[in-house]
């Protein structure tokens, strides 16, 4: 990230102009001095050799390289803002999880019955049609097979809009592990919650979980980019007003998504360089360990 604070504030002691030379010149052009840098190989560059990105801005040579290799001898490994390894095709698990919900999807048109052992639900009621077995039962396995499970055309076709308007640029900003660490997290953490506060007996299916977190890791990114977030915030909104305002919706689903997209992606961002993987993966366990409490603490009151 580029520090585009007041360059001109002065050390004690100093005066302006010996806060000016203290800037670093331009890789590309060394008589010019500047308090931007490459978000890939992190040079300084000049207003002249800024080329806007997904995420800041790169030089020209980046840009040219495309892969991420075209960095000086000795600079440091080109890395997204959080960290994470800079990846040819950017949005490449994001394809991989638009693909699994629709091979879901028409597997679940072909054969109703499925959707009955994929979706979340807490504890089945003795009956002679379906399973008699829940997340209470033993099947945790639920609070992930949920979240690829859709039986209207309308629901996945909102949601798969939604993973690829939010999950490119993430994907890019974040790097893959990073990503999928926020997706599944986000999902499993919606999950949760709706087995805990829904009832037992009530299904509950959808990638609703995991996008609301796209949702908020997407404004805490904004944010740190100081890009307008008008756009995102008016979206969550709308989606906040149908989730509450439209029934048979697991808003259960949506705040646990939403709050833990937005504790991760803060994590993410905001990291300090020294500690960075320690407290984004970290933040990820303290999250996927809250999963399991409450997923505990429910199957002992459904018992």
């Amino acid at each position: 990230m580029t520090n585009q604070g007041n360059l001109m504030d002065q050390a004690a002691g100093g005066s302006p102009q010996d806060a000016h030379s203290s800037l670093p010149s331009c890789y590309r052009h060394p008589d010019r001095e500047t308090g931007i840098r490459c978000t890939r190989c992190e040079r300084p560059i000049c207003p002249e050799c800024m080329i806007s990105a997904s995420v800041g801005f790169q030089c020209p040579n980046c840009v040219r390289d495309g892969s991420g290799t075209g960095h000086a001898p000795g600079a440091s490994t080109p890395r997204t803002i959080a960290g994470g390894t800079i990846a040819a095709d950017p949005r490449l698990l994001t394809k991989i999880l638009v693909g699994i919900n629709v091979a879901v999807f028409i597997a679940v048109q072909a054969s109703p019955s499925l959707v009955n052992h994929l979706a979340l639900v807490g504890a089945w009621p003795p009956a002679p049609w379906g399973p008699t077995q829940g997340v209470a039962e033993g099947e945790w396995y639920r609070l992930i097979t949920s979240m690829f499970t859709h039986e209207a055309i309308w629901h996945i076709a909102f949601n798969m809009l939604a993973l690829w308007w939010l999950g490119g640029p993430l994907e890019a900003a974040l790097g893959r592990t990073r990503y999928l660490a926020l997706y599944f997290t986000s999902g499993l953490a919606g999950s949760a919650l709706t087995y805990l506060l829904a009832s037992g007996s009530t299904a509950s299916l959808g990638a609703s979980g995991a996008i609301f977190g796209l949702f908020g890791a997407t404004a805490v990114l904004m944010r740190r980019l100081n890009q307008d977030m008008r756009p995102v915030i008016a979206l969550l909104v709308i989606n906040l007003i149908l989730t509450f305002g439209w029934s048979n919706i697991a808003w259960q689903a949506h705040i646990g998504g939403l709050v833990a997209g937005l504790v991760i992606g803060y994590a993410m961002v905001h990291a300090p360089r020294e500690r960075r993987a320690l407290i984004q993966f970290g933040t990820c366990a303290l999250l996927l360990v809250a999963v399991v409490l409450i997923t505990l603490l429910r199957t002992a009151q459904l018992a």
